[in-house]
């Protein structure tokens, strides 16, 4: 039997994707523009602020702050120990950051950009949202498998609650509900943000490993991007999952723009997958960008409609010891920078 070779198909898979481009008239996505960054840690998470055209990247012990259309440096918020995402709550004039390291968040202001306060949240609080129906910040302490709810008017704890396994991303509907993955059990949580109780545990399979997390708000429709190569779209009303997709390699970032109807997926492999909803139950990969190794986590800007990821080359993996038998590989210096994608 006669192989094909794997560059041809490549090639026709690139034509087929070009014709479908065409007839539906959509644009592919590519990289506009490359960012040069300062480097001096690791990155996590990164938010838009569309009307304040603010870029946040969490960077190691401070936030990078750029504006969102010339991408310069506009400030720093420091005094961080390990940022790890930024919620935003403008009605309130407040910014928030996870702290990993210090197990806090930090509080600023965001006209000034000044750390304004500190509050103790849980060990490794890594996702943070804010939700406008209650005026609630909650963190998602990984290693601590709990969520810590968080008064952003005063600045007080209001409960910490276990959520039995280890949370990930999460989303509001801005109507009381509050989701979450929890990672090493494949499940969604359907959390109560007035009650601060847990009223549903929702398998996700044939998703694994749980990573993204978006949703429609007008759909009541979740996308949970999962390690196992999949996003999966469930109805949030009743945990039904309505469809799986394929998607690239270690998933970190879910978005949906409602505007568009788009669910992206930014993967450590070097793509974006772009994802079309049809309708609330119907839904097709369109494309899978390509970005740079290590591009995993974004944002996106409602007012352009570009995509914003940031990554950096590596050294290669250090050799294992025995007070670090699985280390991890160190940045290049002068590689870490922003990219723009745009159709």
């Amino acid at each position: 039997m006669n192989r094909i070779p794997i560059g041809f198909l490549l090639l026709l898979l690139a034509g087929w994707m070009s014709g479908v481009y065409a007839d539906e008239g959509i644009k592919p996505y590519h990289i506009l523009q490359e960012v040069k960054l300062s480097d001096n840690g690791g990155w996590d998470y990164l938010k838009v602020d569309a009307d304040a055209r603010r870029l946040y990247i969490t960077h190691e012990n401070e936030v990078l702050v750029l504006n969102a259309d010339t991408y310069q440096m506009v400030g720093k918020i420091e005094g961080i120990q390990g940022s790890h995402g930024v919620a935003l709550a403008p009605e309130l004039g407040k910014g928030f950051i996870s702290c990993g390291k210090s197990g806090s968040v930090v509080v600023f202001d965001l006209k000034t950009l000044k750390k304004t306060s500190e509050i103790t949240a849980q060990k490794d609080a890594d996702c943070i949202v804010y939700d406008s129906a209650t005026t609630q910040v909650f963190t998602f302490n990984g290693n601590s498998a709990n969520s810590t709810a968080i008064d952003a008017v005063t600045g007080k704890v209001v409960k910490t609650f276990d959520l039995g396994g280890k949370p990930e991303y999460a989303a509001v509907d801005g109507h009381g509900h509050l989701f979450n993955n929890l990672e090493d059990k494949s499940l969604v949580l359907d959390i109560d943000t007035q009650t601060l109780e847990i009223k549903h545990r929702w398998p996700i399979a044939p998703g694994e490993t749980p990573s993204g997390m978006a949703m429609d708000r007008g759909n009541n429709r979740l996308f949970i991007g999962c390690r196992n190569k999949l996003v999966v779209v469930m109805d949030a009303k009743s945990g039904k999952v309505i469809q799986s997709l394929p998607i690239g390699d270690h998933i970190d970032a879910t978005y949906f723009d409602p505007s568009s109807g788009t669910v992206f997926n930014s993967c450590g492999d070097g793509t974006l997958s772009v994802v079309q909803e049809n309708s609330a139950d119907n839904y097709q990969v369109v494309e899978n960008a390509k970005t740079e190794l290590g591009a995993r986590t974004m944002a996106f800007d409602s007012k352009t409609g570009h995509v914003f990821l940031v990554t950096a080359e590596m050294g290669p993996v250090p050799t294992p010891t025995q007070d670090n038998p699985k280390p991890r590989r160190k940045m290049i210096p002068g590689t870490f920078k922003l990219l723009v994608l745009g159709q």
